[in-house]
Order: structure tokens, then sequence, then C-alpha cells
């Protein structure tokens, strides 16, 4: 069996030797064939030249380099594609992920597992980080059409037809965790301790995380544009009350002026809440607008690899 490791690469030249030396090391006693597919995502030091050098090195390396960064879901899919083997281990290069865990995935997934998934505690990270996590996936799996399980993220082993079914899904725009979640196949999960990052600091910023939330948010349900909805039915039904309220009060009590900082506060409100349903169709039409253009999800500017669908045609014609 070949299992190929899937690992998106930007600006790792610090620490990709020690990965690869790690890993190989760790992959000795599996028993298994494996290919190691390193995607380049537009890198601006040397990563793209040292994986060259160990592809010069070791032939089971490939390596797959972008003409610019187009971020880790793209570099994911471009992974996922290219990759020829029976089952694909995803994991980042930074050794957060750490390479002895891919021996116990391999051995859960001769079980019959398609997907294997690493889920890692919170131990260590800062009290306020796991406490915003936590509410972030309660609050996400009352929305979302599927389940996401807090620690768990792309460390994973997919088989080959798990990572078919995830390439069937071909939308721009790609929410990794939830596209494993809604392929489903029997699966398995596991912990493990969260490891340190060994060089340099996370590329994730706080913006960055806070879009990548709501993308979850909003790619795997509609309920945002129903609440739109609700919202206002009820500001409606809270009208018609205040406006039989209104006019009963001015029955009994005569009419009286009404106040000006009630008149504006209400305009207010309902003006804001307008904006904000504004903004969330805004959302959904924006990524209609993504979808239809129907872009390449990134463009190759180097590889020494082969699309594997690509293989399967060629394998396919040999045998005609």
């Amino acid at each position: 069996m070949l299992i190929s490791i899937v690992v998106p690469c930007y600006n790792e030249e610090a620490v990709i030797g020690r990965f690869h030396e790690h890993l190989t090391r760790e992959l000795k006693a599996v028993g298994h064939d494996f290919e190691f597919l390193y995607v380049d995502d537009g890198s601006k030091d040397r990563t793209l030249s040292l994986l060259k050098q160990l592809a010069e090195t070791d032939p089971r390396v490939r390596y797959v380099s972008f003409s610019r960064n187009f971020g880790k879901e793209a570099a994911m899919l471009a992974g996922l594609r290219f990759a020829s083997g029976d089952a694909v281990v995803l994991m980042d290069a930074d050794l957060q992920h750490p390479p002895e865990l891919v021996k116990r995935m391999v051995e859960l997934h001769a079980q019959g597992h398609d997907q294997v998934i690493a889920k890692r505690t919170r131990d260590g990270d800062r009290v306020t980080r796991a406490l915003t996590a936590r509410a972030y996936y309660r609050l996400i799996n009352r929305f979302v059409d599927v389940e996401l399980v807090d620690g768990v993220g792309d460390f994973r082993l997919l088989s080959r037809r798990a990572v078919d079914a995830v390439l069937e899904l071909t939308e721009y725009n790609r929410f990794s965790k939830g596209l494993f979640a809604w392929v489903g196949f029997p699966s398995v999960t596991f912990e493990y301790e969260n490891a340190v990052r060994e060089e340099g600091r996370s590329k994730w910023t706080f913006g960055q995380l806070l879009n990548y939330g709501a993308d979850g948010l909003i790619s795997f349900n509609n309920k945002p544009l129903r609440a739109a909805v609700y919202l206002g039915l009820l500001l409606v039904s809270v009208a018609a009350l205040y406006a039989v309220w209104i006019v009963g009060s001015a029955a009994v009590n005569g009419v009286d002026t009404p106040g000006y900082v009630t008149l504006l506060v209400v305009i207010t409100a309902l003006a804001g809440v307008q904006m904000v349903m504004v903004g969330v169709i805004g959302e959904y039409i924006g990524r209609i607008y993504y979808e239809v253009k129907r872009r390449p999800h990134f463009l190759v500017q180097s590889t020494n690899a082969v699309p594997a669908a690509t293989l399967n045609d060629q394998l396919k014609d040999l045998v005609r």
C-alpha cells in the first residue's frame, strides 16, 4: 500500500529539513511505501529551493509550487489532487503535528476506517484562547449542517475513496473542516498532546482566524438568511403590538406628544438591524459571485509531480 504524506508549506525554510528527517525516521517502522508531497504556497524564503534539494536526494519527494500565495485551503486541495497514494495523510511542516502519530493513523486505517482524525488537547493554550475556541464550537454547531469538533483540524488520514469524495466538492470557498465532516465514511478520532511550534510564529493572525470562523458558519448553512426573515417578522409583530397600545392609550388618555429620544432610538436600531441583514445577504451573494466565476483554486509555477487523475488516465491507456 502506498501512503501519500501531503504537507502544505509557507515560509518553512527554518524547519523543513528537520521535519523531513524526523518524518522519514518515524516512518521506517510503519512497513508501507510512502511518497512525500510538499506544496509550496508561494513562499518568499528558500522553502522551494530546499524542497528541490530534498527531491534530488530522496526519490520519494514530490513538490508543487504555486505562482503566489493562495492560502492553506488551496494548498491542501492541490496536495489531494496530486497525491497518488491509497491513503493520504495531511499534516503541517512546523512539527506541531507529531510525525510519530502517522504510524498510529496507518494502524487505525487498516482496521477499516476511512478517516483517522487526530484531535489535539487544549493543554498549554492560553485560557482566553481555549475559552474562545470552546465558545465558538458550541455556537457554530447550533447552526451548521455538519458537526465540527473542538481540537480537530487538518491533521488526519484519508482513504482513497474519502479523498476522491472530497475532490468531487469543487466549491471555490473551501472550509476543509466542514468538507471532511460532510463526506462522512467510517471515522475514528484519537487525542494527542498539543506540541509547541519548532520555529517562528503562527501564520494565522486574529483577523484571519475570525474570517476563517465566519467561513465555517456561512459555508454550511443558510440559517443567517432565515434569521433575517424571523427577525423581520419579530420587528413587525412588535411594531403592530406597539401600534395597538398607542391607539388604545390615545382612546383612553387622549393624544400625547411622542418623545424625540424614543423615536431616534427606534430609527437608529432599525437602521442598524437593516445594515446587519444587508451585510449577511451580501456575504452569500459575494460567495455566489466567486463561485460562478469558476476561477482555478491555484496556479502551479513548477512541480515534479503528476496529478493523480492524470496518472490514472495514463494507466488506463496503457491497459487498453
